[in-house]
């Protein structure tokens, strides 16, 4: 799945995920300074440009410079030790690129979230009946939200098509490595499936997967300091009083509550989408001998593994009944939160509807982040399900044994029966 597109992935995914670490701890323990004394600077906190000009700031000029610097020397080193690698364009280069342009699409959101405040303050002074307010103040933020609106919408098609490409290649990649070990995995369940659908879908599942990782680590660098910025304005919370960054705390509260309760509740699901899989693929290979052989899909045959279908169905059905409730409670309940938590501070009039605002979508955006696995936990669950499929192929190409629920399978075929099914 991996080392057909990435060259050696444990090496390549792990340094990686250490040269993240040590170019942030770079940028914040001496690149930042170090580029505010040369006069790289950003504006103070509620006087950001909320336009185009955002983008050309000089700070962030440094930080595009700075970044840039960090992936050419990733990809330049991994381009030299991979550099017989056919995929290394695509699987090194190009993993760079999405996670460039994702990082710029974050910067748009704050460019978004600078203007939320002059808007929202336009609208107080519009309620308030304001005599100086005039229809050019709003027709010029509505032009101004119409060029940002644009530009993230012209970057967000570009980043679509180039990762469609992207993930094409990826599934190209796996489908001619599987092809090219055809004869050891040729006797899988399902195999033909595995190697048409399953590698579509694994490559289509990551697609978004991968995108919404990438972009909920960067909106945490990016909003996490202005998340922290806003925490000003909180002068309390409900029974706890004063809490310091209130903010980033309750971020952080939230999202692992969130977390740890769709984990806990939805253990099973990725078990029983594997078992699903595997039963409608037998259910089908029946049908598909039936066309050409008239022994095949006899009716007590195909009874019997459609009423397998439908048995496995029906537990998915009652898993995740209980789920959706624990997703929609706590869906409901994070509408609510922020602003239970913030009442104190609202009654003491200390927002204005503007910094009001910014503080629920920056609030939004970091907890959201947070919540990675909560909003994509039923896709991580498909993913999960496909890849036991998948590594089955792994173990009959390096001649490993097959996962247990394989290795049941072909006993069950050969007249062994488990208790477990």
């Amino acid at each position: 799945m991996f080392h057909s597109f990435f060259p050696q992935p444990k090496l390549f995914f792990t340094s990686m995920l250490l040269w993240t670490i040590l170019c942030i701890a770079i940028w914040y323990g001496a690149a930042d300074s170090f580029g505010q004394h040369l006069g790289f600077v950003m504006p103070p906190e509620g006087q950001e440009p909320y336009d185009l000009t955002y983008f050309v700031l000089s700070g962030n000029l440094w930080f595009y410079g700075f970044f840039i610097l960090c992936m050419l020397l990733f990809c330049g080193v991994w381009h030299l030790l991979a550099r017989n690698h056919p995929w290394k364009i695509w699987s090194v280069w190009g993993s760079a690129f999405v996670i460039f342009v994702t990082y710029y699409s974050v910067q748009v959101a704050v460019v978004i979230n600078n203007f939320r405040r002059p808007m929202g303050d336009t609208m107080q002074r519009a309620f308030n009946k304001d005599p100086t307010l005039t229809q050019s103040d709003f027709f010029n933020l509505i032009l101004i939200f119409g060029q940002v609106a644009f530009v993230a919408m012209f970057i967000s098609v570009l980043t679509d098509f180039f990762t469609s490409h992207y993930i094409f290649r990826w599934r190209t990649a796996m489908n001619d490595f599987y092809i090219s070990k055809w004869e050891k995995l040729r006797h899988i369940e399902g195999a033909s499936q595995r190697v048409q659908e399953d590698t579509m879908r694994f490559s289509s599942t990551l697609e978004g997967l991968g995108i919404s990782l990438i972009n909920s680590v960067m909106t945490l660098i990016v909003f996490l300091p202005i998340l922290l910025s806003l925490s000003n304005y909180v002068t309390e919370l409900p029974i706890l009083g004063h809490v310091p960054r209130a903010l980033f705390w309750l971020a952080i509260f939230w999202s692992i509550f969130g977390t740890v309760l769709l984990a806990v509740v939805g253990i099973k699901l990725p078990g029983l989408n594997f078992k699903n899989q595997r039963v409608e693929a037998a259910y089908r290979k029946e049908l598909v001998y039936g066309e050409d052989h008239a022994d095949r899909a006899e009716p007590v045959t195909v009874k019997e593994l459609f009423s397998n279908v439908r048995r496995n169905y029906f537990r998915m059905y009652f898993h995740y009944l209980y789920f959706n409730i624990a997703r929609g409670f706590y869906a409901q309940a994070d509408n609510m939160f922020l602003l239970i938590m913030l009442t104190p501070t609202l009654v003491a009039g200390a927002l204005t509807y503007g910094i009001w605002q910014q503080v629920s979508t920056a609030f939004s955006q970091v907890s959201n982040s947070f919540q990675y696995l909560v909003s994509q936990w039923t896709t991580i669950i498909e993913l999960l399900s496909i890849h036991k499929r998948l590594k089955a192929f792994e173990a009959a190409i390096d001649d490993a044994p097959l996962p247990k629920i394989d290795q049941n399978y072909l006993e069950r075929e050969a007249g062994v029966i488990h208790t477990d099914g």
